[in-house]
C-alpha cells in the first residue's frame, strides 16, 4: 500500500514509546510498594521471631519481579518501533501499532501495579501474623500448653505460614496475566511503505 500520512503519522511513534514508558514505570512502582509493605511487615515481625526473617523473605522476591515483567515488554515494544526513513522524514510505524503497543504498556504497567499492592498489604499482614502466631506457640510451650485443642503433642506451626504464601502466590499471578496480555498485544501492528 501507498504511503499515508494519516495512518503512518510523525507523531505515532510517541505512542509506542508511551508503552515502553508506562510499563517500566508502572511496574516498578508496584515493585517498590510490594517491597515496602512486605519488607515494613517482614522487619515487624523479625524482632520477636528472627529465626523467620529469611523464611518469609518470598514476598520481597515476589514483588521484585514485577518490574522484570515491565522490563521485558519494554524491550520487546522498543524493538517494534520503527525509525523513520532518512530520506523522506516518513515513518512506517502506523497509529494502529501505536496505539496497539501503548496498550500492550499499560496493561503490563497497571496488572504489576495492581500485583505490588496486593502483595504488598497481604505480606505486610501475613508476615506479622505468622511471627505473632510463632512467638505466642513460644509462649504456650513454656506454660506447659500445646496450643492444640485436639491433644496433639505437636502442633501445625506452618499453617499460617502456608496460606500466606499461597495468597502471594495468587497476587503474583496478577501481574503475570498482564504480562502475557501485553506480549499478544504487542504482536499487533501495522506498517505502511515509504513511496520515494
Amino acid at each position: 500500500m501507498d504511503y499515508d500520512a494519516y495512518t503512518c503519522p510523525q507523531w505515532a511513534p510517541i505512542l509506542g514509546f508511551g508503552g515502553c514508558a508506562f510499563a517500566v514505570a508502572l511496574s516498578n512502582i508496584g515493585g517498590a510498594y510490594g517491597t515496602w509493605r512486605a519488607g515494613c511487615g517482614i522487619m515487624a515481625m523479625g524482632v520477636n521471631s528472627p529465626e523467620l526473617l529469611m523464611k518469609n523473605i518470598i514476598p520481597v522476591v515476589m514483588a521484585g519481579v514485577l518490574g522484570i515483567y515491565g522490563l521485558i515488554v519494554s524491550v520487546i515494544l522498543n524493538g517494534k518501533i520503527q525509525f523513520p526513513d532518512e530520506a523522506t522524514g516518513q515513518t512506517t510505524y502506523s497509529q494502529f501499532s501505536g496505539y496497539a503497543h501503548l496498550a500492550a504498556g499499560l496493561c503490563a504497567g497497571f496488572c504489576s501495579l495492581a500485583s505490588g499492592l496486593a502483595i504488598g498489604i497481604s505480606a505486610d499482614a501475613g508476615t506479622r501474623a505468622v511471627g505473632a502466631q510463632s512467638a505466642m506457640s513460644a509462649t504456650w510451650k513454656k506454660m506447659g500448653f500445646t496450643g492444640d485443642t485436639g491433644g496433639k503433642e505437636n502442633s501445625n506451626s506452618d499453617s499460617l505460614f502456608v496460606g500466606t504464601v499461597l495468597i502471594q502466590v495468587f497476587a503474583g499471578n496478577l501481574g503475570l496475566y498482564g504480562l502475557i496480555t501485553a506480549l499478544i498485544l504487542s504482536q499487533t501492528e501495522h506498517s505502511c511503505e515509504i513511496v520515494q
